[in-house]
C-alpha cells in the first residue's frame, strides 16, 4: 500500500468514527436547582401596630390595692374645726375618697381655709380628696359668718329668670372654691309639690316640674362654671313626702308612670345636659321597689337612673347614717347594698365607728364574693375620672378674698325684684 493510500484510509476511519458517535446534550437543570425569578415589585412594608393611647385613670386604678379601692368609695364626716384623730384616720388609715364638712366644722373664713389646707396636707401626694359641703343658699348654708347670706333657691325660682339663677349657681360655686371645697351637694332638683313637706320646702326652685327642670339645670351649670362639682339631689324626688329622711323612711306611693310625668323630669333634663353627679335619696318608692329604699335599690339606681334615663356619671348616696337607713340596716350591710344597687360614692357623715363598719363591710363582701372587684373598679373609674376632669389637687388654697365674695353676692341680690 502506497503512502497516499494509507493516509486516505486513516482519514476515512476517523470521519466514520466521529460521525457515528452520538452527541451529548447539555444537562437540563432540575427544578430544585432552577434560579428563583426576582420580582420587580417590592414587598409591602408591614404596617406598625398603633401605640395604645395612654389612659391615666386606668393606670392609676391598676396601681391601687383592694383596700385603697374600698377607701376611695367613701366620703367621711369629721368633728371639730381642725383635723382630729377621726379625720386623720379617715385620710391616712382608710384613705377615703373625700371629706364632707358641716356647720360644726366652720368657725371663721380663715379657719375654714386652714382646715381644707390641713386636710390636703394630711393627704400628702395621694389621690386628691373630694372636699365637699352642702351649700344651697337659704337655710342650708355652711359658709363662715363673714360671708353674706344668700336667699333660698325658691326666692330665685320665683323670678323665673334662668340667667339670674345661673348667676346664683356661680356664686355658690365661687363660695366653695374660695375655701378649697371642690364639690357642692347642690342644687336640689326636688319639686315642692306637697305643702306639708318641710324638709324640702324653699330648698326647691318651685312647685312645677318645668320650673325646676329649667332653673335647676341653670343653677348646677353655674356651680360647674366655677370649677366645682355640682351634685344634684334627691333622686328620684323628695318633694312629695312628709317624713324627714333624717329621722325615718319616707314612702312614696306613685307609680313609675306618674314619676315620669313630674318628679323625674328635672333629673332627666340635667342628665341630658351632662350633669356630672347625682345623689340618690333614702326614700321608699313603692311604684318601683317596695322592698329597698331608693339609695339601696338596684331597680332605682341601675334599672331607672342608669339604664332607663341613661346617666353615666357618679352616683352618690345621701348620708348612710340618717334614720331612714340606720333604723333598719347596719352600716356594713347598708354600704354593701348601696354598691350592689349601683351607687359609686357612699356618704358616711357621722361617727368614726360607722366609717370603719362601712369599710370592713365592703372589704369582706369582696373577699367573700358577694361584691366583685371588677364592679368596684367601674365605680372607681367614674370617681377618678370626675376628680381628673375637675382638676382636683392637693395644693393649698390661698387666703380667701371675702370682700370679693360679698361684692358678688351683693351684685346678685341687686338683681332680685324689690
Amino acid at each position: 500500500m502506497t503512502k497516499y493510500n494509507i493516509l486516505s484510509s486513516l482519514f476515512l476511519f476517523v470521519f466514520l468514527f466521529t460521525g457515528c458517535t452520538p452527541q451529548l446534550s447539555e444537562p437540563t437543570p432540575s427544578p430544585s436547582t432552577s434560579p428563583t425569578a426576582v420580582s420587580s415589585t417590592p414587598s409591602p412594608t408591614p404596617t406598625p401596630s398603633p401605640t395604645p393611647t395612654p389612659d391615666p385613670v386606668q393606670e392609676q386604678l391598676d396601681s391601687m390595692t383592694l383596700g385603697q379601692k374600698v377607701g376611695q368609695l367613701l366620703v367621711a364626716g369629721m368633728e371639730g374645726y381642725t383635723p382630729g384623730e377621726d379625720a386623720l384616720s379617715a385620710i391616712q388609715t382608710y384613705q377615703v375618697g373625700g371629706i364632707i364638712l358641716f356647720s360644726r366644722n366652720v368657725e371663721s373664713a380663715q379657719q375654714l381655709a386652714q382646715l381644707t389646707n390641713a386636710l390636703k396636707e394630711a393627704n400628702g401626694e395621694y389621690i386628691p380628696l373630694l372636699l365637699s359641703i352642702d351649700q344651697e343658699g337659704g337655710r342650708v348654708s355652711r359658709m363662715p359668718p363673714e360671708v353674706a347670706s344668700l336667699p333660698a333657691p325658691l326666692v330665685f325660682g320665683q323670678t323665673g329668670d334662668a340667667t339670674l339663677v345661673t348667676r346664683f349657681g356661680r356664686v355658690l360655686g365661687a363660695e366653695c372654691a374660695a375655701f378649697g371645697l371642690n364639690t357642692d351637694y347642690a342644687p336640689s332638683l326636688d319639686i315642692w309639690s306637697n305643702p306639708e313637706n318641710t324638709v324640702i320646702g324653699d330648698r326647691a326652685f318651685g312647685s312645677s316640674a318645668q320650673t325646676v327642670a329649667q332653673l335647676g339645670t341653670a343653677a348646677w351649670q353655674g356651680v360647674a362654671d366655677r370649677g366645682v362639682v355640682p351634685v344634684v339631689k334627691h333622686f328620684p324626688g323628695h318633694g312629695d313626702t312628709e317624713t324627714d329622711s333624717h329621722l325615718g323612711l319616707p314612702v312614696v306611693e306613685k307609680s313609675l308612670a306618674q314619676l315620669k310625668e313630674e318628679e323625674l323630669l328635672p333629673f332627666l333634663t340635667a342628665i341630658e345636659q351632662q350633669v356630672p353627679a347625682v345623689m340618690v335619696a333614702h326614700i321608699l318608692e313603692r311604684g318601683i321597689d317596695g322592698e329597698y329604699p331608693a339609695s339601696l335599690s338596684h331597680k332605682v339606681v341601675t334599672g331607672l337612673l342608669r339604664e332607663e334615663l341613661g346617666f353615666q356619671g357618679v352616683v352618690c348616696t345621701d348620708d348612710l347614717t340618717m334614720g331612714a337607713i340606720s333604723q333598719t340596716y347596719g352600716m356594713d350591710e347598708a354600704a354593701v347594698l348601696a354598691l350592689e344597687a349601683g351607687c359609686d360614692l357612699l356618704l358616711v357623715c357621722h361617727g368614726a365607728d360607722n366609717l370603719s363598719a362601712a369599710y370592713t363591710g365592703i372589704l369582706s363582701a369582696v373577699e367573700e364574693g358577694r361584691l366583685t372587684e371588677a364592679s368596684l373598679d367601674e365605680s372607681l373609674y367614674r370617681i377618678l375620672t370626675l376628680k381628673r376632669t375637675y382638676h382636683f389637687t392637693n395644693d393649698p388654697v390661698p387666703a380667701p378674698d371675702v370682700d370679693t365674695l360679698n361684692a358678688q353676692i351683693s351684685s346678685l341680690l341687686d338683681q332680685l325684684p324689690r
